[in-house]
């Protein structure tokens, strides 16, 4: 196991009021704001990181929240949709909540034979709730207003567009180890065993599809976990032996990213477990201070002007 892909470790994606997102992501889906840092190219824009109690790989869902940024549109070379694993029987409880804070739904339906509930965030990222076939023996983050009979217990799958199915299953297939299990009209799922959850990947294969827009409401890249970066740079090899570009190790503070983009124009990531979140904060003040990368430290009082205040 220690050497292969282990399912999701996180998805970025792109907001634009930070206070919104903030709000949406910890008080309406009770997800714990597991670090407050900054954009490591855009040092005056958050990025921030939402999860479960820890920030274990696999439940983090992180935003760039740009204010003011333009609409995007989801589309062919892009993940277009992100699901959660929630408790069976939750999702009524889910749907009334959500109808309460006025967030649009769709209809619990059905799909491989399980029950979702889709939905939009403020910015209209796409987003479900699914109640998995197979038990999901994470613990979600309870709060006050979500208990730990309903929280969301991180990643079930992520969906990406393509107009092309095989060139990026055979990135999954040949080099991630994933094996296609089920198919459902023009929808492919693809799984890992290595891990028993966030362990999913679906193709949505549209041949007709346009290109996606990255802006607001849209997924940046998704991110695959690795052990460390000893099996990372393994897999770095693998990737250009393939004849795929990739980028150099990134140290991103609280993991080691490696990006490249498949062959259907996902931006894909390889992240590693180590060091993890509690590196520069305790557990149980996770998120609750600013975080700044190492090069960035010197501009603390000229970011934090710049920086919208959160309340």
């Amino acid at each position: 196991m220690d050497n292969k892909i282990l399912g999701l470790h996180h998805i970025t994606a792109i907001a634009g009021n930070a206070q919104e997102n903030f709000n949406f992501y910890t008080q309406v889906l009770g997800l714990r704001l597991v670090k407050k840092t900054v954009n490591f190219d855009d040092p005056g824009t958050y990025h921030f990181y939402y999860g479960n109690e820890e920030g274990a790989p696999g439940t983090i869902l992180t935003f760039f929240p740009w204010q003011g940024i333009p609409k995007g549109r989801t589309g062919a070379g892009m993940a277009t949709e992100i699901a959660y694993a929630v408790p069976e029987g939750s999702l009524e409880f889910w749907k009334e909540r959500l109808n309460r804070y006025q967030v649009e739904t769709g209809d619990v339906t059905e799909r491989f034979g399980e029950q979702y509930l889709p939905f939009t965030d403020p910015d209209g990222l796409n987003l479900s709730l699914i109640v998995p076939k197979s038990t999901d023996g994470r613990k979600g983050y309870a709060t006050p207003a979500v208990a730990q009979e309903v929280a969301t217990k991180g990643f079930y799958n992520t969906t990406l567009t393509l107009n092309r199915l095989e060139p990026t299953a055979k990135i999954l297939t040949d080099i991630f180890g994933y094996q296609q299990t089920e198919q459902e009209g023009n929808r492919y799922r693809f799984m890992t065993n290595a891990v028993h959850e966030a362990n999913i990947i679906d193709i949505s294969l549209d041949e007709s599809a346009k290109p996606g827009y990255n802006a607001g409401g849209t997924n940046h890249h998704i991110a695959f976990r690795v052990k460390d970066d000893q099996v990372q740079m393994n897999f770095r090899e693998k990737i250009l032996s393939a004849g795929h570009q990739i980028t150099p190790k990134i140290d991103r503070d609280y993991f080691y990213s490696l990006y490249f983009r498949e062959p259907g124009g996902v931006l894909f990531e390889i992240a590693t477990d180590n060091p993890g979140f509690t590196v520069d904060e305790p557990l149980a003040e996770l998120g609750t201070a600013l975080k700044l990368p190492k090069q960035y430290e010197p501009s603390r009082s000229e970011i934090e002007k710049v920086l919208p205040v959160l309340k």
